[in-house]
């Protein structure tokens, strides 16, 4: 021990400052604690879709600043087994971000100038191609490797090709984990983007873009089934003993947790960690599908209910995006744990502007396009829907 600290977690926090994360990006995320925010009403997935995305990248500076002779790695949203399905609804009208949405900001970007691609996910329990999970799905893989000449899709889940995961620190030494260890096409791009869904969610209130990224994080390190000593080639498992339940640690190449007496609760922890993958790995453009969506949770297996808010939100701050998003969905950003959405947790999007990735405060965030009240769609009776869990009551004093 060393101060009250193993040896493990002595030899991360005196290394601290040498990972990749630091000094490598150009973080479009944290230019500035507000950004302008582009709010569209779009009725389906079909010719207006392009068009549409057009417009509101343009109304947020445009893509070329982002993305013109630049690697571009785009994270989805698709949460869960591709078998899952809202009663009979198609998954990528309900939990999965819709792939005619990843097809048309690929088109844009390569039009934009962008000189390569890469469509990232970690797809639950597999190592296998990500053209496979989607076929799994029923889906095409070709919408999205035919929308422009350089596309690849990558399963983030594992190593990969690499010969080592790529470590992340988070600035300020983070909330809950100093560090994270990802596939490395997180790093090996000039701009990251969160492409996800319009979704409540069970745990940590809303998921939006800063959510999405809690999938960043591979099983094969993170997974309740990786040995202490070393991680998996292929894990079965998620990550919920390690960040959701705090009952270990991740295997021992990995930075253990700051704080093995904070509170174990989920609603404690995972917003935390949020905000510490989002610090790690910087969001420099957040989209947000919500043409068509489910409310009350984030997937069929917490229950929830269809929706069609036929809305599409981006913009270059993660938080300053996420807040306008909830606000559409009809919650207050500036609500705080014990509050809907936040019943049952810290409200991340205040964790995020506490450390500085972003304000959360609707009123001084520009919206371009529709104005919030205009794409309103009130996902909270839809909570309804949502079946009951068994979650013990939040920590009284968290910090």
């Amino acid at each position: 021990m060393a101060g009250g600290l193993s040896r493990r977690q002595f030899l991360w926090g005196s290394t601290a400052a040498v990972g990749l994360a630091a000094g490598r990006f150009i973080p479009f995320a944290r230019a500035a604690t507000s950004a302008p925010v582009s709010l569209a009403r779009c009725d389906s997935y079909g010719p207006e879709l392009v068009p549409t995305l057009d417009r509101m990248f343009d109304q947020i500076g445009g893509l070329g600043r982002l993305v013109k002779g630049r690697t571009v790695a785009v994270k989805i949203n698709l949460t869960g087994s591709p078998t899952h399905r809202l009663r009979n609804r198609p998954i990528e009208l309900a939990q999965w971000v819709h792939p005619r949405v990843v097809g048309a900001v690929a088109h844009l970007m390569d039009r934009a100038g962008a000189r390569r691609i890469r469509v990232l996910e970690c797809p639950y329990g597999t190592t296998s191609p990500l053209e496979d999970y989607l076929y799994q799905a029923g889906w095409d893989p070709g919408v999205i490797l035919g929308a422009a000449p350089q596309v690849e899709l990558v399963n983030t889940n594992w190593l990969g090709n690499a010969r080592e995961y790529r470590r992340f620190d988070v600035p300020g030494g983070g909330l809950l984990f100093p560090s994270f260890l990802l596939n490395h096409s997180y790093d090996e791009c000039d701009t990251f983007v969160s492409l996800t869904k319009l979704k409540d969610h069970s745990t940590t209130g809303i998921t939006l873009s800063m959510k999405n990224c809690f999938g960043n994080l591979p099983t094969t390190v993170y997974g309740g089934d990786v040995p202490e000593d070393e991680p998996l080639e292929v894990s079965m498992s998620g990550r919920g003993q390690v960040f959701h339940q705090g009952s270990r640690q991740p295997c021992s190449i990995a930075a253990p947790e700051l704080d093995p007496t904070s509170p174990r609760h989920e609603g404690y922890r995972i917003p935390r960690v949020v905000v510490d993958v989002c610090g790690a790995r910087p969001i420099d453009l957040a989209i947000i599908d919500g043409i068509a969506s489910m409310g009350g949770s984030e997937g069929p297996w917490a229950g929830g209910e269809g929706c069609e808010p036929k809305a599409l939100v981006a913009g270059t701050n993660c938080v300053n995006t996420d807040a306008v998003a909830a606000a559409v969905m009809g919650y207050d950003p500036m609500a705080s744990q014990g509050t809907p959405p936040f019943d049952l947790s810290d409200n991340h999007l205040e964790l995020a502007e506490r450390v500085g990735l972003g304000t959360r405060d609707p009123s001084r965030i520009e919206v371009a396009g529709l104005s919030i009240p205009e794409a309103r769609f009130d996902f909270s009776p839809m909570v309804r829907s949502r079946y009951p869990r068994a979650v013990p009551p939040y920590p009284s004093e968290p910090d």
